[in-house]
């Protein structure tokens, strides 16, 4: 039948009669895709309305109906102008996994900032205290006096057993994990633990040998 018509259309058409197919065929795409939008949300509301669905599930149906059907649309179309699917789909996973890794990077920057927002507010600490982030009760946690603190992370300050400072930055978020211990005075210095070698070393109380009584 496009045959026909196209050995019917007059010389000059001819020329244009491929994309003048194309051009037709996007509108018709369109047309179709803007009336199953028109059936889809009055399904919706008609569903919404029988069952007293919340407003929220229904904006929510409405969008992911829309997305769906918009992106659908938009595969049809490209396919018109010659793009492949398999072109399209590869794209479109390499565009989700990118976004994906950045909105997580994102997320994490997020977090840090609006949890010290809430450090400013709450104030369970302030700037020079001596502060304890304890993983659990009968274990040592991150330890130190704070020195800095930004919309990222808290800078404490460590002092060693054998000497020595350190500086530990801990992120924002982490103060909202784990229970944190603050002395008002400055705590004592944790006893340095012995290495293997030092306890092998060691010899036990009484000399070093047990002693055997006989009766």
């Amino acid at each position: 039948m496009l045959s026909n018509l196209r050995a019917q259309s007059p010389a000059w058409l001819q020329a244009w009669f491929g994309e003048f197919v194309v051009l037709l065929q996007v509108l018709l795409i369109l047309l179709a895709a803007f009336a199953l939008r028109w059936l889809l949300r009055r399904l919706i509301n008609r569903i919404a309305r029988r069952y007293d669905l919340p407003i929220e599930i229904t904006v929510s149906a409405r969008r992911i109906a829309g997305f769906l059907l918009g992106f659908g649309t938009l595969l049809l179309v490209l396919e018109r102008f010659g793009v492949s699917g398999g072109v399209l789909w590869t794209a479109f996973t390499g565009f989700a996994a990118v976004a994906a890794v950045a909105f997580f990077a994102a997320w994490s920057v997020l977090t840090n900032l609006f949890c010290a927002l809430l450090l400013l507010i709450t104030r369970p600490f302030r700037l020079y205290d001596h502060i304890e982030l304890l993983e659990s009760s009968d274990k040592p946690g991150l330890r130190g006096r704070v020195v800095d603190m930004n919309l990222i992370y808290v800078t404490l300050e460590e002092r060693h057993p054998r000497g020595g400072e350190s500086l530990l930055r801990v992120p924002n978020s982490l103060f909202f994990q784990r229970a944190t211990r603050r002395w008002r005075g400055e705590p004592e210095v944790l006893p340095a633990a012995a290495t293997d070698g030092e306890a092998r070393s060691t010899p036990p109380a009484g000399g070093g040998a047990s002693a055997i009584s006989f009766p």
